[in-house]
């Protein structure tokens, strides 16, 4: 049986004689597609990634990111692709756990992630954003040409999922030279930031 009662705002809230009358209902988001929807809306034309679902539907999966990226297991560090403008930004994260291969040395007592690789993987994230595969005439890779200003603000760790975003801030056709800002997030935290530098290559 069902009854039903004004609240102080106005709003009926809905009562079950099987419910606790104290029992608050709330809508399950995931935290990291709030923070999806939060890193996007920093788009230059935002596209509200909120649409997609909470499952994140990809823009590129695995599949995908593999026939861009030359990297492979345990160097590929970016799980999935949201939202990706070729020669603009991208938006993809990278599931950290147990498992990955760094873990046991780095460090054994409590497991951190590399600052190194958390940069690599916000670098790859703009190689995805810069290689475009339909494009013969490309050179087939963007090379790590240098980092600026970088700063780790905050652990990242088993179960955490890196939630990155770069955006592409000048671009050197002639010279096949890309500078990036990009930053990265667990949660609601900034974890790492800084400006990268790729160069276009064989």
């Amino acid at each position: 049986m069902m009854s039903s009662k004004t609240s102080m705002t106005g709003a009926a809230v809905v009562q079950s004689t099987n419910v606790p009358s104290n029992a608050k209902f709330v809508r399950n988001v995931p935290a990291e597609r709030k923070l999806a929807v939060r890193v996007s809306a920093e788009a230059p034309a935002a596209k509200g990634i909120e649409t997609t679902g909470p499952n994140f539907t990809a823009n590129k999966d695995i599949q995908a990111i593999m026939d861009i990226l030359p990297h492979r297991y345990p160097f590929l560090l970016v799980d999935r692709v949201l939202e990706v403008e070729q020669g603009k930004y991208a938006v993809g994260y990278k599931c950290v756990t147990a498992n990955d291969n760094f873990f046991p040395g780095h460090f054994p007592q409590r497991a951190i992630m590399p600052g190194v690789l958390q940069v690599e993987a916000l670098a790859q994230l703009g190689g995805i954003v810069m290689i475009d595969p339909t494009d013969a005439a490309q050179q087939n890779n963007f090379f790590f040409g240098g980092v600026d200003n970088v700063r780790w603000r905050k652990p990242v760790v088993p179960g955490d999922v890196l939630m990155m975003r770069v955006d592409v801030t000048k671009f050197n056709k002639r010279f096949g030279i890309c500078k990036m800002d990009a930053k990265a997030y667990v949660g609601e935290d900034l974890v790492c930031d800084g400006e990268l530098t790729l160069v276009m290559g064989k």
